[in-house]
């Protein structure tokens, strides 16, 4: 559905995206991921033609874009601030864009009232805009881009006004509008939760550039590099040496762990011998009393945070230069374990992704 080839972006000296690629399919839900001033809104701004690659090109549904205005592309976009007109009621707010179709009356209502209903907001359409809920607004600002029917609805973080609660909801429901339209969703958004939650594919970016394209699965458990994995939650990082590499696998020596073998990264760029190994706080397990397990490691409870169903314990590893950040459920009783405490760790070796620096 969208082709984005060797897309570049220059403001004089400073360059918003550097050699871009990528393919999103159709009816796909594909996000943008990233810090801010990561590029990621310039690029969907550029699929929007809302702005111009300095180099490079884009296609949607096989088309060329260049040249073509936004008003002529077949894209529409939900914006941050939704962008509802507080003079018109919703059901004014919905069908303002198909005024310029010139539909008649009976079928302009029947698209309105269909895309209401998609959108739970049946019986709502004569609601003023000043009297609606963030929720309502968000979902106003959905039905009026999916009114007209577009191959590609763009997201511009549209749920960062909510509150998480009805942040969460509406991820949900975004999800399962996607499904039902079957059209495709490119949403913007530097949550990395939120991205991992609503996508199919998430395109991580830095700096301009694309690191990682994959399945939120793939991303979260086999990050690329360092950056991509410290920037989708929390990770903790072991250095290694490596002593035995093949076309599928790597060994390596560490001080906390001792010799790991594990899965070389499809995408493996390093110098020298050395490498860093990633584990997840929640691929750690507190063993309790005399339960063993094939692979441990053994330290002491430094620090304790409570969040309510889990327990963030962070514990010394002899020979690690920082501790481990470990995540526990707390039915087993983890936010009962004192600060001092000495604890032994089970671990998968899978569990342990090597990656680039």
């Amino acid at each position: 559905m969208i082709e984005i080839r060797s897309v570049t972006r220059s403001y004089g000296a400073f360059k918003a995206l550097d050699d871009c690629s990528l393919a999103i399919r159709e009816g796909e839900f594909f996000s943008l991921l990233g810090p801010s001033g990561c590029g990621k809104t310039t690029l969907l701004r550029m699929i929007a033609g809302f702005d111009n690659p300095t180099s490079g090109t884009i296609a949607v549904g096989g088309q060329e874009m260049v040249g073509v205005p936004a008003n002529r592309r077949p894209t529409n976009m939900v914006f941050q601030s939704y962008a509802i007109f507080p003079h018109l009621n919703v059901e004014q707010n919905v069908a303002y864009g198909l005024k310029r179709l010139k539909l008649g009356p009976a079928e302009e209502k029947r698209r309105v009232d269909e895309v209401l209903a998609m959108v739970s907001l049946n019986g709502l359409g004569k609601r003023g805009a000043h009297e609606l809920s963030g929720g309502q607004r968000q979902r106003v600002a959905l039905a009026r881009a999916l009114v007209m029917r577009p191959k590609v609805l763009l997201l511009d973080e549209p749920l960062s006004a909510l509150d998480k609660k009805l942040r969460e909801q509406m991820q949900v429901e975004l999800r399962r509008l996607q499904q039902a339209v079957g059209i495709t969703f490119i949403l913007v958004t530097h949550d990395q939760y939120e991205a991992l939650a609503m996508s199919d594919r998430i395109a991580v970016m830095f700096g301009g550039r694309i690191a990682q394209i994959a399945s939120p699965k793939e991303i979260y458990q086999r990050p690329v590099n360092r950056q991509v994995a410290d920037f989708l939650g929390g990770m903790n990082f072991v250095k290694g040496e490596i002593v035995e590499e093949d076309g599928s696998s790597i060994t390596v020596d560490t001080l906390g762990f001792g010799r790991i073998t594990t899965e070389k990264p499809k995408v493996f760029d390093r110098s020298g011998g050395g490498t860093t190994l990633g584990i997840r706080p929640e691929r750690l397990r507190v063993l309790w009393d005399s339960a063993t397990a094939k692979h441990e490691v053994s330290g002491t409870v430094v620090e304790r945070h409570y969040f309510g169903e889990i327990t963030h314990l962070i514990v010394e590893i002899p020979g690690l230069e920082k501790p481990l950040s470990v995540t526990e459920t707390n039915d087993f009783g983890a936010d009962d374990i004192p600060v001092g405490a000495p604890i032994r760790l089970a671990y998968d070796r899978d569990a342990l992704v090597a990656m680039a620096e």
